[in-house]
C-alpha cells in the first residue's frame, strides 16, 4: 500500500491560489492511489459546504470546481474541524458528500500507525 497523504489547509477563498496549490497536491496524491485526506481548518472549513468552491485562482490555473470534482471522484476525503465549522455558523447538512466533521483525534485515527506524508497550507 502506498503511504497516506494528509493535506492540511487553513485558508479559504480569501487566497484562492493557496487553495489551488493545496488541491493540486491532494489531487496528485489521490490520483496516484494514495489514501488522501484534506484536513480543513479555520477559513478552509467553508470549502466543505456545498457550492462554496468556485472560481479560478489565476490565469492558467485549473478551475477550483474541476479540482474538487477530480479529488472527490478519485476517492479523496475531507475531514473538517468541527470547531471551525461551527464557529462560522455553517450547517452540517450542507457538507459535500466526501466530507465529515472531525478534529484531531479522528485525524490521528485515520493516519494510524503507518507513515504519512503531510503538507500544510
Amino acid at each position: 500500500m502506498r503511504s497516506k497523504a494528509v493535506v492540511s489547509l487553513t485558508t479559504g477563498l480569501e487566497d484562492p491560489e493557496k487553495v489551488t496549490v493545496a488541491f493540486l497536491v491532494a489531487v496528485a496524491a489521490v490520483e496516484q492511489r494514495r489514501p488522501t485526506l484534506m484536513f480543513l481548518t479555520k477559513e478552509a472549513a467553508r470549502l466543505a459546504a456545498t457550492g462554496v468552491i468556485q472560481g479560478v485562482a489565476c490565469e492558467g490555473c485549473p478551475p477550483l470546481p474541476e479540482l474538487a470534482k477530480r479529488y472527490r471522484e478519485a476517492g479523496g476525503r475531507f475531514l473538517v474541524c468541527p470547531i471551525c465549522f461551527n464557529a462560522r455558523h455553517l450547517a452540517e447538512d450542507t457538507l459535500v458528500e466526501n466530507a465529515s466533521l472531525g478534529g484531531t483525534v479522528p485525524l490521528w485515527e485515520w493516519i494510524g500507525d503507518e507513515p504519512a506524508t503531510t503538507f500544510s497550507y
